[in-house]
């Protein structure tokens, strides 16, 4: 990297880092949730010993049960023995794991009966070794530009849980949060995986076009609709909150929509920018109405597998919810006009629309960019050295 381009990738990331520290005091100044009566007290632990097994028929709700002892492996109680019991019920039994020595296990402590509970199984860690070798072979395979997309990620992640969530829970208008974290998202992203240069102004542009189509088409639709936001029990259990102001569902919905849609049109805006910069400097190609039609015809390859990509991915993620309704439904009419099956529609819609609209945007304005200003010595924070370039200089035309 030149000295510049470092300079200029310092101040991104405090600039970053700044927005998220401030970010956070202003969201938790108000952020006041009393406390919880029914809040439970978890531990984690490693099981020693299996100390019983047995069944038990009350009043016809028949279970079973494992007696274990386990020595507590966090928290004030750490190296503290305990005894535990994990219960089977007959109706949801069939795919329980039971409890062996040596798992690691998640206890919650019942104040009622004064006994450890089994709750779960930790299995965190083997998550996050999944994730490391992810990060891992990113960095490897993606090198600074690999590195830096995973930086972006965490800057992202950390803007929605350390000042997207406490502002809501202390009452912030959610529309103009999801506004300020979709343009926090969009500009620390960019930047850092593109460098301060004309590819990420043109990527940035473009997906603003795109996410402000995508954020007035879900406003005019949650009118239309007149959606409720009570499309299922998590929804309806946010209104019963000890927040001084009831959450808006309807303004939740249309944060989830939108923020899961800049991941897309993000995607459509960068690979548009950065494939034309490519065909102006290695093709030669200066002229607006060339790099327009070359926008457009590669982003129509892109729109096809990203609006596959967008849908199917929400389909995954909602097969369960799907399945259930409909085994339980009688009529096609009913099922389609249920609001949980609407919102999953809207999901797909709004995104894929935001993308449709990116295309033609980001290709102009790079046609705009890229040809109207003069070459300079544009500092990129991402650059790397171009092997292949290095290696042509070494062919022949005929090889």
């Amino acid at each position: 990297m030149k000295r510049k381009s470092i300079i200029i990738y310092v101040i991104i990331l405090a600039a970053s880092a700044t927005f998220l520290f401030l970010g956070n005091r202003w969201a938790s100044d108000d952020v006041d949730m009393g406390e919880d009566i029914y809040a439970q007290t978890f531990y984690s632990a490693v099981v020693t010993e299996i100390v019983d097994r047995g069944e038990v028929d009350d009043f016809g709700f028949f279970f079973s049960y494992i007696i274990f002892n386990a020595r507590i492996t966090q928290g004030e109680r750490r190296g503290e023995y305990v005894e535990a019991e994990q219960a089977f019920f007959e109706i949801l039994a069939q795919d329980e794991r039971e409890v062996q020595v040596g798992n690691r296990v998640l206890l919650f402590y019942d104040d009622w009966s004064s006994e450890y509970i089994f709750a779960n199984f930790v299995r965190i860690n083997y998550i996050v070794i999944l994730g490391i070798a992810f990060l891992a072979l990113v960095i490897l395979f993606g090198r600074m530009k690999g590195f830096n997309a995973i930086v972006a990620l965490g800057f992202t992640c950390m803007a929605i849980f350390l000042v997207f969530i406490p502002a809501i829970l202390s009452g912030r208008n959610i529309y103009v949060l999801t506004i300020i974290i979709c343009i926090y998202a969009i500009v620390s992203t960019l930047l850092m995986v593109l460098g301060f240069n004309r590819k990420a102004l043109s990527s940035m542009l473009g997906c603003f076009c795109g996410v402000l189509l995508a954020g007035a088409l879900m406003f005019l639709m949650d009118m239309i609709l007149g959606l409720t936001g009570a499309a299922d029990q998590e929804m309806r259990m946010l209104l019963f909150l000890p927040t001084e102001n009831p959450i808006n569902l309807s303004a939740i919905i249309f944060a989830g929509i939108i923020l899961g849609a800049v991941g897309g049109i993000m995607d459509v805006s960068m690979s548009i920018a950065s494939a034309l910069w490519e065909v102006k400097e290695t093709g030669g190609v200066s002229d607006f109405k060339i790099l327009l039609k070359s926008g457009i015809t590669i982003g129509r390859d892109i729109l096809g597998a990203q609006i596959s990509t967008l849908v199917l991915a929400y389909i995954g993620s909602s097969i369960s919810l799907i399945l259930l309704i409909t085994a339980h439904s009688t009529s096609h009419t009913e099922l389609f006009n249920m609001e949980m099956i609407l919102i999953e529609f809207l999901r797909a819609l709004i995104g894929s629309f935001g993308m449709l609209l990116a295309i033609p945007m980001t290709a102009g304005i790079c046609g705009w960019l890229y040809t109207a200003i003069k070459d300079d010595d544009e500092p990129d924070t991402t650059a790397e050295p171009d092997s292949t370039a290095e290696f042509a200089k070494h062919m022949s035309p005929s090889d």
